[in-house]
């Protein structure tokens, strides 16, 4: 084996982690706007965590990366720990999808329509197809999906440099040399683990070890420590984003390591019983593609059927590990950036909670129109400082986001958010206004001010009621008859404030309460103002 044959096996092992990448990708953007639903119906019962564990790695790909993003979940305070223990247990069987799709490498027959299973004869048509959808395609879907087949096209492509590369060393003495030192179940379980570390992706690691069985010098004895081992390595990605996240996301995190290290644990003992005591004759044979991934799957379902009753036994470690307060639980984590579907519904639903703070403090605000309240006071300039802060937090997330690689309708979504926000920071910094104006009139204004404006108070807080309804809902035709209502009471806003300039005029009002009155109604116009953008936003984009 020359330099250039080294060359060529890890040029073929960077064709396969990029077109996963790329597969990867597309997979998340064309099922990412089914994950939040599912993930809102599916993890009430551990049944149902295991099918969406499952169903969300083989869609994105990647156990590792679901669980990274289980412990941005958590980290936000969206999941709690017992939701994520029955999805982590399905990834690991959702992950070994992977190995079978690869295994058809394996395949030698001369029949045309069995050949056509082979990597090297489909993959091409495939990636045809999938550039010319990503040239000719207009909706964003049909181009997700070009890019899943360009994806995998590489993928398979990178699959098959590895196995031409790596079949002439079944002839190599020295390379037969060197297999004889994975004979050792415990080196075979490092192995797996190092490697599958090192690259961060198990479905890589076990497509090397398909490639290398290919050879016909990997027997079952070597390759099925290498597959335990590959599991504890898949961990790593998820140790690495526990750093820096609160106690109950790194538990996310011990609850994968502690799952798989045990599940080997447990499989290990089975196996040297079968080579040390049963002395089982195949396990000497040479291993196929096929059978990797049927250990492979055996070995993942069988690890998650004997774990499946101990899940609140794993909570239990997990709690026990990691006992020491760490960071605190944050607004929202830059791990929902992975999936950008789920991190704009996340993202929206903070918004909501900005709105929540905003209208609340305003409508104390509202309140002390016709008696001042210190304590009221104070209350209205903590929630405006914390309306302040959220914005902040959320706006940096945004943007982040929208610097991602998000399908138009999410784009859409966060421009209209980031507007959103604008304005129910508008709103909140008027809550000081109305306050204010409220405390510089000292004495209670004169009756015909307390009934129009009593009257006006209850219609706003009706009005902003009616908003958050209808952003909750995402109800676009309700936006659009709030927007009219709205219209209508800036009308009559502007008629009350020609009212008291009259009566001004007239010599029937006091000039200092005119302008404080100015001023609490030039609020009022402006928060109706406010409210009308926010509920223009829901009327286009729903």
């Amino acid at each position: 084996m020359t330099i250039f044959d080294l060359f060529n096996v890890l040029g073929g092992l960077a064709f396969f982690l990029f077109g996963m990448t790329v597969m990867s990708g597309g997979l998340k953007k064309a099922a990412g706007g089914r994950m939040e639903e599912m993930l809102q119906k599916m993890t009430d019962n551990l049944a149902k965590s295991l099918a969406f564990g499952a169903i969300i790695t083989i869609a994105i790909q990647s156990s590792s990366a679901l669980t990274v993003m289980l412990v941005g979940l958590v980290n936000s305070g969206i999941m709690n720990l017992t939701q994520t223990v029955g999805i982590i247990m399905g990834s690991n069987v959702g992950t070994t999808l992977t190995a079978w799709i690869l295994s058809t490498s394996g395949i030698q027959t001369d029949n045309i329509f069995l050949s056509m299973l082979k990597p090297e004869h489909f993959s091409p048509i495939i990636a045809l197809v999938g550039v010319v959808m990503m040239m000719a395609a207009k909706e964003e879907r049909r181009k997700d999906i070009g890019s899943i087949l360009i994806g995998f096209a590489v993928l398979m492509k990178g699959m098959q440099i590895m196995s031409d590369t790596l079949k002439p060393l079944a002839d190599m003495p020295e390379f037969a040399h060197i297999l004889t030192a994975f004979r050792n179940p415990i080196l075979g379980v490092i192995v797996g683990a190092v490697f599958t570390g090192v690259i961060q992706s198990s479905a890589a690691s076990v497509g090397v070890l398909q490639a290398l069985s290919l050879t016909g010098q990997i027997s079952y004895a070597m390759a099925i420590p290498i597959i335990m081992g590959q599991n504890i390595g898949t961990c790593v990605t998820a140790l690495l984003s526990a750093i820096g996240v609160s106690k109950n996301a790194k538990r996310v995190s011990v609850i994968h390591v502690s799952f798989n290290l045990i599940g080997t644990a447990v499989g290990l003992v089975v196996y040297l019983i079968c080579e040390s005591i049963i002395r089982i004759p195949a396990l000497e044979e040479p291993i196929t593609p096929f059978a990797v991934a049927g250990f492979h799957s055996v070995f993942n379902i069988m690890t998650t059927i004997i774990l499946l009753p101990f899940g609140k036994q794993l909570v239990y470690i997990a709690r026990k590990v990691v006992k020491e307060d760490t960071v605190a639980e944050v607004f929202l984590d830059d791990r929902l950036l992975m999936t950008p579907t789920l991190a704009v519904e996340e993202c929206r639903k903070k918004t909501v909670l900005v709105m929540n703070e905003a209208f609340g403090g305003l409508k104390i605000a509202l309140d002390m129109f016709e008696q001042y309240d210190e304590e009221k006071d104070g209350q209205v300039q903590e929630m405006e400082a914390t309306v302040d802060d959220l914005v902040e937090k959320c706006n940096q997330f945004l943007i982040k986001l929208s610097s991602n690689n998000i399908t138009d309708i999410n784009a859409v979504y966060v421009a209209d958010m980031l507007q959103s926000l604008g304005d129910m920071e508008r709103i909140s910094d008027y809550s000081l206004s109305l306050a204010g104006a409220t405390k510089k009139m000292k004495k209670k204004p004169p009756k015909y001010y307390r009934k129009e404006c009593r009257v006006l108070n209850t219609e706003i807080t009706d009005l902003l009621i009616d908003i958050e309804e209808c952003y909750i809902k995402k109800d676009g035709n309700k936006a659009s008859d709030v927007i009219e209502r709205a219209n209508d009471l800036v009308g009559r806003i502007k008629l009350l404030r020609k009212k008291d300039i009259k009566g001004l005029k007239n010599g029937e009002s006091d000039a200092q309460l005119s302008v404080y009155m100015t001023e609490y109604l030039t609020g009022c116009r402006r928060v109706v103002e406010h409210g009308i953008n926010i509920a223009g936003y829901l009327a286009d984009s729903f």
